[in-house]
């Protein structure tokens, strides 16, 4: 497949400009004439469908909450970066442009990181003009804080509830158009394949999961934005109902996926306690401005309680291995040191894998007032799922799968490798490359929601002629629509004796064990050999119970978990191939003599986009070389 990413030509900083001045518009009489499909509610979702929505396009929200609200954006803490040197500490939008490209490892596109970095400074003020509540200074003006992999002070933030707050911006400017007629809100519905006819995306079938009736929907163009797929490795720091299905399907459809394997792993979680756990807590990476991470000197303190070890006696790693970041290094890098100093015995809490994050210092120098202003409601999380007084004494933290670099390959329009397939925020591959700096994931999917796609999806419409779709009883309807209850009934007949979360818990430890926060080839050619086995006994021995006219969770799952155990593969099939170390992807053959990444830009230094290629085959892998005109590809130091 040729993969063509359309950016544009010129001075990186005016690339978007004239993008905007040379794509192809739709009037606004021909806009009421396309009917678009957004699958998911999120923060993309929701900015994408309020925005097209507000142009006059018709809108159809596919979402399998039974409200926007619900959906995973929600659980975002920590907040939102945006390049508006409101603290006159020396931003702009290049230095949030290099510090994402940066933080990624110099594995992103050049052009989208700069648009993003770009469109950041509008975000805010949308969101201000919807009401939400962001932090403010004595005297009124918006704050900011810092977060990990920059040095200045550019996040905004609403306490420890910004995704929440965000969310319920756009959801008001969804409802809005939805109370106008123009969007149909489709809630309780899941995508559970992508229609193609003639080579384009045309329409989804969806399962009502209250019902379990299945549905055609057709469309002159569909846009994906179902999030990450971290879900794949079981316990994260995901909501349970997060999965890969949508963008998985697509990738069985033509729609290539990129850097599967880049995951990222955050620093600040509260540690595994149990089997019995369905899911693990984030705690915002905001935290990290005051508190301060160290683990014991010696083996022998670290089951004793944080009072008693003395300062003397305490090892605050990130302040000496990363002296200029501090506890503000970025994720990957913050996260293996983690590892690092549990690895070596040292570890703390029950399991040993854990470390403290320390408020004592900030509670002195600012006082507990100024503590639970910032971050009570953080505090609050704590105390409710440990029952530890983090005011008193340290939390106990660990790294935890949070968000998914790799997702669908888009090109500069945000269009897959399927013409007419859009896919926006995490669910696809653009912006982060090896490593996402805290509070870019808010900046991305909102930028895509309020600021690209509403442009970039004329470009494509203004080629097709207005109601020129095809209608929902189209041969490939029919066939899409069999396929999707042929899987339904696979799964029902089987009726093995072990249930769906038994081979989602196992695929888990695969995949953390070998494709986690460090890989080598001997882990991955392994966990190349155990998921297919796993995936057999699957298909052979899962039970799923009930039938698929009513609602039925297992069969939810039973879907989800047979797309991991694919994904899976793919994920470990890329870690392999890729010999390098770069950001996230940690190969344990290529550390340099600091231990850190050794990259390898002559021969790595391109987008895996992989191609499906048939039930039982190889995928294809395809390459977009990553050239870079404004920055240079060096080492990362953060020392």
């Amino acid at each position: 497949m040729k993969l063509e990413s359309k950016v544009p030509s010129g001075a990186l900083e005016q690339k978007w400009t004239k993008h905007l001045g040379d794509i192809k518009l739709v009037n606004p009489a021909n806009k009421r004439k396309y009917e678009i499909i957004v699958v998911g509610g999120g923060l993309a979702g929701s900015s994408a469908a309020a925005s097209l929505a507000e142009l006059g396009y018709k809108v159809k929200c596919v979402i399998y909450h039974d409200s926007a609200r619900r959906a995973h954006s929600v659980a975002a803490q920590g907040g939102i970066n945006a390049a508006k040197n409101y603290q006159n500490d020396g931003d702009s939008v290049h230095r949030l442009f290099y510090d994402t490209i940066k933080g990624g490892d110099y594995r992103a596109r050049e052009a989208n990181v700069y648009r993003l970095a770009q469109v950041s400074v509008k975000i805010i003020d949308q969101c201000v003009a919807q009401g939400v509540p962001f932090a403010r200074e004595y005297g009124g003006l918006l704050a900011n804080r810092s977060f990990g992999g920059a040095q200045v002070s550019r996040t905004f933030y609403a306490r420890g509830q910004t995704g929440q707050q965000l969310l319920l911006g756009a959801y008001s400017a969804l409802m809005k158009t939805v109370g106008a007629g123009a969007v149909q809100m489709l809630p309780h519905e899941e995508m559970m394949d992508v229609v193609l006819v003639n080579g384009h995306a045309k329409g989804v079938i969806c399962r009502n999961l209250n019902t379990g009736k299945v549905t055609r929907h057709n469309a002159d163009a569909v846009v994906l934005a179902t999030g990450g797929y971290g879900n794949v490795f079981n316990l994260s720091t995901y909501g349970r109902l997060s999965n890969t299905t949508a963008i998985w399907r697509a990738y069985k459809r033509g729609a290539c996926f990129a850097n599967p394997c880049f995951t990222q792993i955050h620093p600040t979680c509260i540690p595994v306690s149990g089997d019995y756990q369905s899911k693990l807590t984030l705690m915002s990476e905001s935290l990290r401005n005051d508190g301060r991470i160290w683990v014991p000197k010696k083996k022998e303190d670290s089951r004793k309680s944080p009072g008693d070890i003395a300062e003397e006696d305490r090892d605050y790693y990130l302040e000496r291995m990363y002296p200029s970041y501090g506890n503000l290094a970025p994720r990957d890098i913050s996260s293996r040191a983690a590892k690092k100093v549990c690895d070596e015995g040292r570890g703390v809490g029950d399991s040993g894998l854990g470390v403290y994050l320390d408020f004592s210092d900030a509670i002195r120098r600012l006082g507990e007032n100024a503590v639970r202003e910032r971050y009570g409601n953080l505090f609050d999380i704590y105390k409710e799922i440990t029952n530890e007084d983090a005011y008193r004494s340290p939390m106990r933290i660990f790294p935890a799968v949070h968000y998914t670099m790799g997702g669908l390959w888009v090109d500069y329009n945000l269009m897959s490798s399927i013409p007419g397939l859009f896919v926006l925020g995490e669910a696809n591959f653009s912006d982060h490359g090896a490593n996402r700096l805290g509070a870019s994931a808010l900046m991305q999917g909102l930028a895509d929601g309020y600021f690209v796609i509403p442009f970039t999806i004329g470009d494509y419409l203004a080629q097709l002629k207005p109601g020129s779709r095809p209608a929902s009883d189209a041969p490939e309807f029919a066939e899409a629509e069999q396929q999707v209850l042929g899987r339904i009934q696979k799964l029902l007949s089987i009726r093995g004796k072990q249930p769906v979360s038994h081979f989602h818990k196992r695929l888990g430890k695969i995949l953390w064990d070998h494709c986690g926060m460090a890989r080598n080839a001997r882990g991955l050619e392994k966990a190349l050999q155990e998921i297919p086995a796993l995936r057999e006994e699957f298909w052979s021995n899962v039970n799923v119970p009930g039938d698929s006219a009513d609602l039925n969770q297992s069969l939810e799952n039973a879907h989800r978990v047979a797309d991991f155990l694919e994904l899976g593969e793919l994920m470990c099939r890329d870690a392999l191939d890729r010999d390098e170390s770069c950001g996230c992807h940690f190969r344990e053959e290529h550390i340099d003599a600091e231990g850190e990444c050794d990259r390898n830009d002559e021969h790595y230094a391109y987008v895996a986009a992989w191609e499906y290629a048939g039930e039982g085959k190889k995928p294809v892998l395809n390459k977009e070389p990553l050239v870079y005109e404004a920055v240079k590809m060096v080492k990362r130091n953060y020392k």
